[in-house]
Protein backbone atom coordinates (compact mmCIF):
# COMPACT_ATOMS: atom_id res chain seq x y z
CA UNK A 1 0.00 0.00 0.00
CA UNK A 2 0.68 3.51 -0.68
CA UNK A 3 1.73 6.19 1.20
CA UNK A 4 -1.74 8.59 2.38
CA UNK A 5 -1.59 11.70 0.53
CA UNK A 6 -3.86 14.29 0.60
CA UNK A 7 -6.84 14.49 -2.34
CA UNK A 8 -9.65 15.61 -2.67
CA UNK A 9 -12.44 13.41 -2.58
CA UNK A 10 -15.83 14.03 -4.89
CA UNK A 11 -18.31 11.40 -4.60
CA UNK A 12 -21.69 11.10 -7.10
CA UNK A 13 -24.55 9.24 -6.48
CA UNK A 14 -28.24 8.01 -8.81
CA UNK A 15 -31.25 8.18 -6.69
CA UNK A 16 -33.22 5.20 -6.98
CA UNK A 17 -31.19 3.09 -9.06
CA UNK A 18 -31.67 -0.38 -8.06
CA UNK A 19 -35.41 0.64 -9.16
CA UNK A 20 -34.43 0.87 -13.03
CA UNK A 21 -33.83 -2.21 -15.40
CA UNK A 22 -30.69 -3.24 -16.66
CA UNK A 23 -31.26 -0.80 -20.21
CA UNK A 24 -31.93 2.33 -17.98
CA UNK A 25 -29.61 1.59 -15.48
CA UNK A 26 -26.82 1.51 -18.27
CA UNK A 27 -28.33 4.86 -19.85
CA UNK A 28 -27.97 6.69 -16.20
CA UNK A 29 -24.47 4.89 -15.84
CA UNK A 30 -23.43 6.71 -19.42
CA UNK A 31 -24.97 9.99 -18.24
CA UNK A 32 -23.17 10.16 -14.97
CA UNK A 33 -19.80 9.44 -15.83
CA UNK A 34 -20.77 12.58 -18.65
CA UNK A 35 -21.95 14.79 -16.04
CA UNK A 36 -18.79 13.91 -13.73
CA UNK A 37 -16.45 14.24 -16.78
CA UNK A 38 -18.05 17.98 -17.35
CA UNK A 39 -18.17 19.06 -14.20
CA UNK A 40 -13.94 18.36 -13.56
CA UNK A 41 -12.97 19.43 -17.02
CA UNK A 42 -14.74 22.90 -16.60
CA UNK A 43 -13.05 23.22 -13.82
CA UNK A 44 -9.69 22.68 -15.26
CA UNK A 45 -9.26 18.89 -13.62
CA UNK A 46 -8.20 16.40 -16.62
CA UNK A 47 -7.15 12.68 -16.50
CA UNK A 48 -3.82 13.04 -15.00
CA UNK A 49 -5.31 14.75 -12.10
CA UNK A 50 -7.89 12.49 -10.85
CA UNK A 51 -8.35 8.34 -10.29
CA UNK A 52 -11.65 7.39 -10.62
CA UNK A 53 -13.57 4.23 -9.19
CA UNK A 54 -16.95 2.84 -10.32
CA UNK A 55 -19.45 1.44 -7.88
CA UNK A 56 -22.11 0.79 -10.27
CA UNK A 57 -24.73 3.33 -9.20
CA UNK A 58 -21.88 5.76 -7.94
CA UNK A 59 -18.64 6.96 -8.83
CA UNK A 60 -15.87 8.21 -6.78
CA UNK A 61 -12.77 10.46 -7.81
CA UNK A 62 -9.96 10.80 -6.02
CA UNK A 63 -8.35 14.20 -7.13
CA UNK A 64 -4.64 15.51 -7.10
CA UNK A 65 -4.54 17.97 -4.14
CA UNK A 66 -3.16 20.52 -6.74
CA UNK A 67 -6.03 21.19 -8.78
CA UNK A 68 -8.03 23.85 -7.35
CA UNK A 69 -11.34 23.05 -4.82
CA UNK A 70 -12.73 26.18 -5.10
CA UNK A 71 -13.31 25.92 -9.33
CA UNK A 72 -14.93 22.08 -8.38
CA UNK A 73 -17.09 23.63 -6.17
CA UNK A 74 -17.93 26.22 -8.68
CA UNK A 75 -18.48 23.77 -11.31
CA UNK A 76 -21.09 21.50 -9.24
CA UNK A 77 -22.91 24.72 -8.10
CA UNK A 78 -23.25 25.63 -11.69
CA UNK A 79 -22.33 22.98 -14.33
CA UNK A 80 -23.98 19.84 -12.69
CA UNK A 81 -27.37 21.58 -12.39
CA UNK A 82 -27.06 22.26 -16.23
CA UNK A 83 -26.36 19.38 -17.23
CA UNK A 84 -28.94 17.38 -15.14
CA UNK A 85 -31.61 20.11 -16.59
CA UNK A 86 -30.39 19.13 -20.19
CA UNK A 87 -30.32 15.26 -19.65
CA UNK A 88 -33.48 15.24 -17.72
CA UNK A 89 -35.53 17.05 -20.50
CA UNK A 90 -35.04 14.99 -23.47
CA UNK A 91 -35.22 11.94 -21.35
CA UNK A 92 -38.44 9.79 -20.50
CA UNK A 93 -40.06 9.66 -17.31
CA UNK A 94 -38.12 5.89 -16.42
CA UNK A 95 -34.72 7.51 -17.41
CA UNK A 96 -34.77 10.54 -15.46
CA UNK A 97 -31.05 10.90 -13.50
CA UNK A 98 -31.05 12.85 -10.01
CA UNK A 99 -27.63 12.81 -8.11
CA UNK A 100 -26.62 13.18 -4.66
CA UNK A 101 -23.08 14.59 -4.25
CA UNK A 102 -20.18 14.85 -1.28
CA UNK A 103 -16.81 17.28 -2.07
CA UNK A 104 -14.16 16.98 0.49
CA UNK A 105 -10.68 16.43 1.59
CA UNK A 106 -8.75 14.28 3.36
CA UNK A 107 -5.99 11.50 2.95
CA UNK A 108 -6.24 8.34 0.97
CA UNK A 109 -3.71 5.38 -0.18
CA UNK A 110 -4.18 3.16 -2.64
CA UNK A 111 -3.70 -0.12 -2.21
CA UNK A 112 -1.73 -2.79 -4.27
CA UNK A 113 -5.00 -4.00 -5.73
CA UNK A 114 -6.10 -0.56 -6.19
CA UNK A 115 -7.82 -0.07 -3.32
CA UNK A 116 -8.87 3.37 -1.73
CA UNK A 117 -7.90 3.17 2.02
CA UNK A 118 -8.43 6.06 4.54
CA UNK A 119 -10.67 7.02 6.97
CA UNK A 120 -11.63 10.36 5.64
CA UNK A 121 -12.75 8.29 2.87
CA UNK A 122 -14.70 6.73 5.05
CA UNK A 123 -16.35 9.87 6.49
CA UNK A 124 -16.91 11.30 2.57
CA UNK A 125 -19.28 7.48 1.88
CA UNK A 126 -20.60 7.73 5.01
CA UNK A 127 -22.24 11.46 4.29
CA UNK A 128 -23.00 10.63 0.68
CA UNK A 129 -25.52 7.92 2.17
CA UNK A 130 -27.05 9.81 5.07
CA UNK A 131 -30.64 10.07 5.23
CA UNK A 132 -30.56 13.47 5.61
CA UNK A 133 -28.70 13.84 2.24
CA UNK A 134 -31.34 11.76 0.73
CA UNK A 135 -34.38 13.47 2.77
CA UNK A 136 -32.54 17.15 0.73
CA UNK A 137 -32.67 15.26 -2.65
CA UNK A 138 -36.08 14.49 -2.17
CA UNK A 139 -37.02 18.11 -1.46
CA UNK A 140 -35.38 19.71 -4.73
CA UNK A 141 -36.32 20.42 -7.53
CA UNK A 142 -33.14 20.92 -9.30
CA UNK A 143 -32.30 16.98 -9.36
CA UNK A 144 -29.57 18.00 -7.05
CA UNK A 145 -28.32 17.73 -3.84
CA UNK A 146 -24.43 18.83 -2.63
CA UNK A 147 -23.15 18.23 1.17
CA UNK A 148 -19.49 19.14 1.88
CA UNK A 149 -17.50 18.48 4.26
CA UNK A 150 -16.10 20.84 7.68
CA UNK A 151 -12.84 21.27 5.75
CA UNK A 152 -13.93 22.39 2.69
CA UNK A 153 -16.51 24.83 4.48
CA UNK A 154 -13.53 25.76 6.75
CA UNK A 155 -11.11 26.39 3.80
CA UNK A 156 -13.06 27.55 1.04
CA UNK A 157 -16.89 27.74 1.54
CA UNK A 158 -16.79 30.23 4.12
CA UNK A 159 -14.58 32.79 2.94
CA UNK A 160 -17.37 34.23 0.40
CA UNK A 161 -15.50 33.39 -3.28
CA UNK A 162 -17.18 34.21 -6.68
CA UNK A 163 -19.67 31.91 -7.42
CA UNK A 164 -19.68 30.15 -3.86
CA UNK A 165 -22.48 32.08 -2.18
CA UNK A 166 -21.41 30.43 1.97
CA UNK A 167 -24.55 31.89 3.09
CA UNK A 168 -26.56 29.14 1.14
CA UNK A 169 -24.38 26.32 2.99
CA UNK A 170 -25.98 25.08 6.58
CA UNK A 171 -24.52 22.89 9.04
CA UNK A 172 -25.88 19.86 9.85
CA UNK A 173 -24.67 16.58 11.71
CA UNK A 174 -25.65 13.31 10.62
CA UNK A 175 -25.09 10.10 12.64
CA UNK A 176 -23.16 6.89 11.40
CA UNK A 177 -21.87 3.93 13.42
CA UNK A 178 -18.51 5.89 14.28
CA UNK A 179 -20.41 8.60 15.91
CA UNK A 180 -21.79 12.06 14.51
CA UNK A 181 -20.23 13.34 11.72
CA UNK A 182 -20.51 17.91 11.09
CA UNK A 183 -20.61 18.95 7.46
CA UNK A 184 -22.29 22.18 5.44
CA UNK A 185 -25.42 21.18 3.64
CA UNK A 186 -26.15 23.72 0.36
CA UNK A 187 -29.80 24.42 0.40
CA UNK A 188 -32.44 24.24 3.21
CA UNK A 189 -32.09 21.75 5.46
CA UNK A 190 -34.88 19.25 5.46
CA UNK A 191 -37.46 19.88 8.60
CA UNK A 192 -36.01 23.09 9.47
CA UNK A 193 -37.21 25.64 7.14
CA UNK A 194 -40.60 25.54 8.50
CA UNK A 195 -39.29 25.56 12.17
CA UNK A 196 -37.30 28.90 11.55
CA UNK A 197 -39.73 30.44 9.29
CA UNK A 198 -42.23 30.81 12.83
CA UNK A 199 -39.51 31.33 14.73
CA UNK A 200 -38.56 34.66 12.91
CA UNK A 201 -41.61 35.50 12.63
CA UNK A 202 -42.33 39.16 13.78
CA UNK A 203 -44.63 40.20 16.67
CA UNK A 204 -47.33 43.21 16.50
CA UNK A 205 -44.88 45.20 17.86
CA UNK A 206 -42.22 44.41 14.93
CA UNK A 207 -40.33 42.48 17.05
CA UNK A 208 -39.33 38.60 16.81
CA UNK A 209 -42.17 36.89 17.74
CA UNK A 210 -42.68 33.65 20.26
CA UNK A 211 -43.13 29.94 17.97
CA UNK A 212 -46.57 28.56 19.42
CA UNK A 213 -46.51 26.30 22.72
CA UNK A 214 -45.17 22.76 21.96
CA UNK A 215 -48.39 20.45 22.65
CA UNK A 216 -51.01 23.45 22.67
CA UNK A 217 -52.98 25.50 20.39
CA UNK A 218 -51.34 27.47 17.63
CA UNK A 219 -53.43 30.49 18.90
CA UNK A 220 -52.43 30.30 22.49
CA UNK A 221 -50.74 32.90 24.19
CA UNK A 222 -47.32 32.08 24.87
CA UNK A 223 -47.02 32.16 28.62
CA UNK A 224 -46.32 35.89 30.58
CA UNK A 225 -43.68 36.98 32.17
CA UNK A 226 -42.94 35.30 35.91
CA UNK A 227 -42.87 37.47 39.45
CA UNK A 228 -41.18 35.62 42.20
CA UNK A 229 -43.26 36.39 45.62
CA UNK A 230 -40.60 35.10 47.62
CA UNK A 231 -40.99 36.51 51.56
CA UNK A 232 -44.78 38.22 50.35
CA UNK A 233 -47.88 37.45 51.11
CA UNK A 234 -50.37 38.15 48.22
CA UNK A 235 -54.04 38.46 48.31
CA UNK A 236 -55.51 37.24 44.61
CA UNK A 237 -59.35 38.49 44.45
CA UNK A 238 -60.11 38.11 48.03
CA UNK A 239 -58.18 35.11 48.84
CA UNK A 240 -55.06 34.51 50.70
CA UNK A 241 -51.73 33.14 49.56
CA UNK A 242 -48.82 33.32 52.79
CA UNK A 243 -45.48 32.17 52.97
CA UNK A 244 -42.67 31.99 50.07
CA UNK A 245 -43.93 31.69 46.43
CA UNK A 246 -42.30 31.94 43.49
CA UNK A 247 -42.50 31.18 39.59
CA UNK A 248 -46.19 32.37 39.11
CA UNK A 249 -46.59 32.96 35.37
CA UNK A 250 -49.44 33.16 33.07
CA UNK A 251 -52.45 33.38 35.39
CA UNK A 252 -55.24 36.16 34.94
CA UNK A 253 -55.87 37.84 38.48
CA UNK A 254 -59.23 39.65 38.98
CA UNK A 255 -59.85 42.43 41.28
CA UNK A 256 -56.62 43.79 44.00
CA UNK A 257 -53.69 41.99 44.19
CA UNK A 258 -51.45 42.92 47.62
CA UNK A 259 -48.30 41.88 48.36
CA UNK A 260 -46.55 42.31 51.66
CA UNK A 261 -49.74 44.39 52.83
CA UNK A 262 -49.51 46.73 49.90
CA UNK A 263 -51.90 47.35 46.91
Amino acid sequence: MTDPVSRTILLLDIEKYSDRDDVEQAYLRRMLYGISDSALESAGIDETLRLRADRGDSVMELIDANASVTALLRALLTEVPVQLRAVNRMASSSAQIRLRAVLATGYVAVDALDGWVGSDLNHACRLLDAELLRAALRERANDFALCVSEGVHAGIVRHGHPGIPAEDFHPITVTSKNGPLRAWLHGPVPGQAGDAGRAAAPGRDGHPGTAPVPGGSGDRPAPGPAYDFRGADVRIDGGFVGGSHHGISGGTFNGDVRIGGDT
